[in-house]
């Protein structure tokens, strides 16, 4: 029974098909998911990305799965500091806002579902060829100051709502902890963690959680010492485990796209560096699901 703090279901879903999605759930339900959290990116995307999991949950031809999915699955709504959402950022702040608010208002089975703001933060992870159209030469200053203040409106509104708040923060741990340190709005995930040990104790030391990705498991054995000390660093009930799939595969299924039955690996692999059983480890971080979304038993 695994949670997975951090998926893209919408995106498997395009880059297969319903029925792939439907699969997919009825693989979670029977795995008996306790929690799984879809993330937003988009400003917009909420509405869209409740449907296409409402839809591919009526395909599914046990009602029983269908309920018991319809109470493990949660939902996100945030915007990924790309170009045009940070150059447009308060257009897209007032539409996350107003989607929120149509949401909440629908009937979809996942209505009260919304349980986080994010992902949203810092990306200064540049692609010198251009080729996911991320490059630093793209960028001005005014960007770099946008991409904060995107930020900062975001924690801002997971403040008024009093939601936790899904931190995506690359090669930019200096910019995320200004932002931080300016709103003073510290309670969620430090989604796939990518930072050592101090790194850690300044997010710990806030009171943000850290979750873990199979990107863990492409450590290098030069490597896996400071993976080893960092894991065994981090508090217990601060540790969550996410897939962020279609992306970031666990080995062995590395160079495949990821999806949320992949979870497994990256719990056996998390497991194996802290010493302790698999089951033990899924208590552990489905009570840290629980403790922070607030969630019933």
């Amino acid at each position: 029974m695994f949670s997975d703090t951090h998926f893209h279901f919408h995106h498997l879903v395009e880059n297969n098909s319903q029925e792939f999605g439907t699969e997919i759930l009825e693989q979670m339900a029977k795995n008996k998911i306790y929690f799984g959290l879809d993330i937003g990116t988009r400003a917009d995307d909420l509405i869209y990305r409740a449907q296409t999991i409402e839809d591919c949950l009526e395909a599914l031809p046990d009602v029983n799965m269908q309920s018991k999915l319809k109470k493990s699955i949660y939902l996100s709504a945030g915007i990924w500091p790309d170009k045009d959402s940070i150059e447009d950022r308060y257009t897209a702040i007032e539409t996350l806002r107003e989607t929120i608010e149509e949401f909440r208002g629908s009937d979809s089975c996942f209505a009260k579902h919304l349980c986080a703001i994010g992902e949203g933060g810092i990306d200064h992870h540049w692609n010198p060829e251009g080729a996911d159209h991320h490059c630093r030469e793209d960028y001005d200053d005014s960007v770099f100051y946008g991409e904060k203040e995107l930020f900062g409106m975001q924690l801002e509104l997971a403040r008024e709502l009093d939601l936790p708040f899904i931190i995506h923060s690359r090669d930019g741990f200096d910019d995320t902890m200004d932002v931080l340190r300016s709103i003073r709005y510290n309670r969620g995930i430090v989604h796939c963690f990518s930072y050592g040990i101090n790194e850690a104790k300044q997010f710990l030391d806030m009171g943000w959680y850290i979750a873990l990705g199979g990107a863990l498991t492409y450590t290098k054995k030069n490597q896996m010492d400071d993976l080893n000390a960092l894991l065994n660093y981090l508090p217990k009930d601060r540790i969550l485990l996410e897939t962020d799939s279609p992306y970031l595969a666990p080995v062995p299924m590395r160079g495949q796209e990821n999806n949320p039955l992949f979870i497994k690996y990256t719990y056996e692999f998390v497991s194996g560096k802290l010493g302790m059983s698999t089951d033990k480890l899924d208590k552990l971080v489905d009570e840290n699901c629980k403790t922070l979304f607030g969630l019933k038993s």
